[in-house]
């Protein structure tokens, strides 16, 4: 191929890819490398003129891009069908390769967690839930058809799967995990990344290295040793990376012992590129290399943030808008960052897009995304990944399964009609409620019988809505209020500036409420117009936010909270005539940053959970059986300093225990649950996680008996969030581990989980009583369904280091396997550990296996143990 009667080496398939990519740097201007390095979301419709000199890649909607930034990251409900969304990447890439001056296509990206989230993607159980089926096979037939449907839409590299390990369960992001062990979590990942990998589609494991902090909150600093990285938090990045050949990694927010993720030379220079020889690239989250800026105070602003970054080991920058490139263009523009590292980060980004076959086949078939996207196979699967993951935690009096005869069914719960299938979820193809699954799998010989019982949220007051808001300006009602902000905390002087705010209620966590004029950490502001209201009566007035504040309604100072404290929410009593207007003033200051602020009341607000509740016992004690659907609230940004059942929904559950009818609890939600309150006044009790499109059919296979559970808990469930963090293999205590008023030990261990059969573990051998370097340790043992019931038995290999030079978890988990037994059948069961499987890192943190003994514990838990034997390794 030829460009001005030149040979042009990178067009020329046949050519080495290392050879191709050298030959198309040498060509690129310093902007057309920038563009290279730049991912957003996008569609070409603000403006192909502006992609001229190219692009990393798109995070394509269908529907066009959004002016609102978060709508294009976070909202991933709407959009165009797969075959619009194919014929739309087309078009994109056809631009790219045909009209830019040299011709370089991008990489459309997406999110896949637990299915593309897009409309018309099949939805599958949580990655939570994948992880509970603990069957690294299943996982590997999700992963494939996830990847099949995903490349059917031209999208060539996905944000997925997330690695953090999940040892403090009030993250909000636990749910997007494979739980807290890092046995378990590598092999879920294998499974994940190995079938996206195998179909030329881009893998980038995140958030690395570490996403969860203090308290278990998001984004939090990480002050972990090297040891504890190696051990717990490495190795299913490493592994994703060194054999299963993911191409891209995506960096934490967060700060690891004082240097920010996005520019960690240890991290990306050192660990990464060098000791793992990563060659693929590096991405930031979303608008982290501004984060470094903004939030970790260590870059004096976005060139200054970029020039680290790069400089640390960063390769390509996301952002969620075009107009946000000017930020970081200027580090590339006047020769900040060294000309080496940006061609060597351009270089990974050229080699993926060469890989990928991006030059020679860009382009996409609309009609096999058509066929592929929903289709039965897939559908079918995610009933079968629903159902191994559903968890039965209690079964007293084996309330469960369901006999069909029963003659009515109460469904309590508003969870049993939503149908939710958690974070990172597309809108889902018509996901099926557990209260559809019941009614469609019993028919009409059970009255099945609903009450909604009480919401998840408790609204008890409402941020008071603009329309009743205004002021006059110059004898003219205008809406709004007039917002005026001091660089002070005195109101002192005149306003730095005064606006309409057309109500109350911000949220200035990363910025103040303007960042070229006011303090981000020390500012005050006064509001000043008119309210009036919409009914006539007694109500309460006041603010949900951040002290000190005050408000003054016709010049009285109803609320005087000037004082700098604590979050909280101060309302008072105050008597309104309907649409009377009322002078209102509210003076509020901030000298420390992080503000959430709100004038609320609690008109036209219906808060009727008793009688929701009422109506619930009623419906209840109607009926020969009872089924309560609860669940909790979660995600990116909402962590969970309470772990028990939000709203009224425990009051729901112990006043239908009263009844003294058989009562079945299913949990909806993708963390652990405290639930000392209620469960001893209930007989069953189900996890069925976010269960995907064929969730509700899934559920109502394992009530009436269709299907035996056999899912295990891949967290451990706390008695009390005081017990947090709590983990099955910490390492020993040097003394007890209780606390004087409460157990060290969890209300459900790591790796717990019923059965409506019973499972017999017997004969364990081995093939050898000494292990020497380069042997392999074969274990086997007889497992026997003793039970009444077909049904699968989740087996658990854990090891004790009985005595190592460095302090060794009290027990890891090396093996697990789910088996399928008929009732009354046997069957032996085996499992292989290789010598360097019983290595440690000593105190030089060298990988060495020491001689002496080991315990080999096998179980249905990480607490029931079955068989116990000790090995000697040489």
């Amino acid at each position: 191929m030829t460009l001005n009667s030149e040979i042009v080496k990178y067009k020329i398939n046949t050519l080495p890819v290392n050879e191709r990519v050298q030959d198309l740097l040498s060509r690129m201007t310093v902007e057309e490398k920038f563009w290279q390095l730049f991912m957003i979301p996008g569609d070409l419709s603000d403006g192909k003129e502006n992609y001229k000199n190219g692009i990393f890649g798109f995070q394509v909607d269908a529907k066009g891009s959004s002016e609102n930034e978060a709508e294009q990251i976070l909202d991933y409900s709407e959009g165009s069908s797969a075959e619009d969304t194919a014929k739309l990447i087309n078009k994109i890439q056809k631009y790219f390769v045909e009209e830019t001056r040299l011709g370089i296509p991008i990489i459309p990206f997406d999110e896949v967690l637990h299915g593309l989230i897009r409309k018309g993607a099949t939805v599958f159980p949580q990655a939570i839930g994948l992880a509970a089926t603990w069957n690294i096979e299943l996982m590997r037939e999700v992963s494939q058809a996830i990847a099949k449907e995903t490349k059917s839409r031209g999208i060539r590299q996905v944000l997925s799967p997330v690695l953090n390990i999940a040892r403090d369960v009030r993250w909000g992001r636990t749910e997007e995990t494979y739980g807290e062990d890092p046995y378990l979590t590598t092999c879920m990942a294998q499974a994940f990344v190995e079938s996206f990998e195998e179909n030329n589609i881009i893998t980038t494991p995140k958030h690395f290295a570490a996403n969860v902090g203090d308290g278990g909150r998001d984004s939090y600093p990480i002050h972990h040793n090297d040891r504890l990285f190696e051990e717990i938090y490495f190795p299913a990045f490493k592994a994703c990376i060194e054999k299963s050949g993911s191409r891209s990694i995506m960096t934490a927010y967060n700060s690891v012992d004082g240097r920010q993720c996005t520019a960690n030379d240890w991290l990306l220079n050192q660990k990464l590129k060098q000791d793992w020889n990563f060659e693929g690239f590096v991405i930031t989250d979303a608008g982290a290399v501004g984060g470094a800026d903004v939030l970790h105070n260590t870059a004096s602003g976005f060139e200054d943030a970029t020039v680290q970054s790069f400089t640390n080991g960063l390769d390509v920058i996301f952002q969620t808008a075009y107009q946000h490139y000017p930020l970081f263009i200027t580090a590339f523009t006047k020769g900040l960052i060294d000309e080496n590292r940006i061609d060597d980060a351009v270089s990974r980004v050229l080699k993926a897009k060469f890989e990928l076959g991006l030059f020679e086949n860009p382009y996409v078939d609309p009609a096999e995304a058509k066929v592929l996207n929903n289709c039965k196979e897939h559908r079918e699967l995610s009933k079968r990944a629903a159902l191994e993951s559903i968890v039965l935690l209690k079964n007293e009096n084996k309330i469960l399964p369901v006999k069909r005869d029963v003659s009515s069914i109460a469904v309590i719960g508003s969870d049993a009609i939503e149908a939710r299938l958690g974070g990172y979820s597309g809108p889902g193809n018509n996901p099926v409620s557990i209260l559809h699954g019941i009614k469609s799998k019993i028919g009409n010989s059970c009255n099945i019988k609903y009450s909604k019982g009480c919401t998840r949220n408790l609204v008890d007051f409402t941020a008071i809505p603009e329309e009743y808001f205004f002021h006059d300006l110059d004898g003219i009602k205008q809406e709004g209020l007039i917002g005026e902000y001091f660089n002070n905390i005195k109101l002192d002087g005149n306003p730095e500036i005064t606006r309409i705010d057309m109500n109350i209620d911000f949220r200035w966590t990363l910025f103040s409420p303007d960042p070229d004029k006011i303090n981000f950490d020390y500012f005050s502001a006064r509001w000043t117009g008119k309210i009036k209201s919409p009914e006539t009566g007694c109500y309460k007035i006041g603010v949900d936010g951040d002290d000190g504040y005050r408000v003054y309604i016709d010049g009285e100072l109803i609320i005087d909270n000037w004082r700098k404290q604590t979050y909280q929410t101060i309302v008072k009593d105050f008597y309104f005539e309907k649409d009377r207007e009322y002078d209102v003033k509210v003076e509020f200051y901030e000298s420390s940053g992080n503000v959430k602020f709100k004038l609320i009341w609690n008109i036209g607000v219906e808060n009727n959970y008793s009688s929701e509740i009422d109506e619930a016992v009623k419906v209840s004690k109607e009926c020969d059986y009872t089924i309560v659907c609860v669940g909790i609230e979660e995600g990116e940004f909402r962590d969970r300093a309470l772990l028990n059942l939000p709203g009224n929904q425990e009051e729901l559950i112990l006043k239908i225990a009263e009844l003294g009818k058989p009562v079945v609890v299913i949990l909806i939600g993708g963390s652990a649950i405290t639930m000392g309150s209620w469960i001893n006044s209930v007989d069953g009790l189900l996890d069925v996680w976010y269960s995907g499109d064929e969730g509700g059919n899934a559920i109502a296979d394992v009530f009436f008996g269709d299907y035996n559970p056999a899912g295990r808990l891949p967290i451990t469930f706390p008695i009390h969030e005081g017990q947090l963090p709590l983990y099955y293999n910490h390492k020993p205590t040097g003394r007890g581990d209780d606390y004087d008023n409460l157990s060290g030990k969890p209300l459900f261990p790591f790796g717990f989980g019923l059965s409506y059969s019973s499972f017999l573990y017997e004969d364990m051998e081995f093939n050898k009583e000494e292990l020497l370097e380069g042997e392999k340790l074969e274990i086997s043992f007889n497992l026997t369904n003793i039970g009444e019931h077909d049904g699968d038995e989740v087996v658990q290999l854990y090891i004790k280091d009985v005595l190592a030079s460095v302090a060794r978890p009290v027990k890891e988990l090396k093996g697990f396997k789910r088996v399928h037994l008929l009732k009354g059948k046997s069957k032996r069961i085996s499992f292989i550990l290789k010598y360097e499987e019983f290595s440690l890192l000593n105190e030089q943190m060298e990988k060495v296996v020491e001689p002496g003994d080991f315990r080999i514990l096998i179980g249905a838990s990480s607490s029931d143990i079955r068989l116990r034997k000790i090995l000697r390794v040489k």
